[in-house]
């Protein structure tokens, strides 16, 4: 079971990642990003996040 705060909003992503919300919102908008919609909102799974954020530190997350 997803605990609450298990996904969170874009703020919460760009916090997380020391980015501005319109990064996050334009990478996930791209795809460059694991998220997902509930209605108009983007939400993001915190462990696809810290996956995706090994990924790139890997050099893995190259297309």
């Amino acid at each position: 079971m997803v605990k609450p705060r298990d996904v969170l909003t874009i703020k919460e992503v760009a916090d997380y990642l020391g980015v501005h919300s319109s990064t996050i919102y334009k990478y996930a908008q791209q795809k460059k990003i694991p998220a997902f919609k509930i209605g108009s909102d983007w939400r993001f799974h915190k462990k696809y996040i810290d996956r995706w954020i090994e990924k790139q530190i890997d050099g893995n997350g190259k297309k």
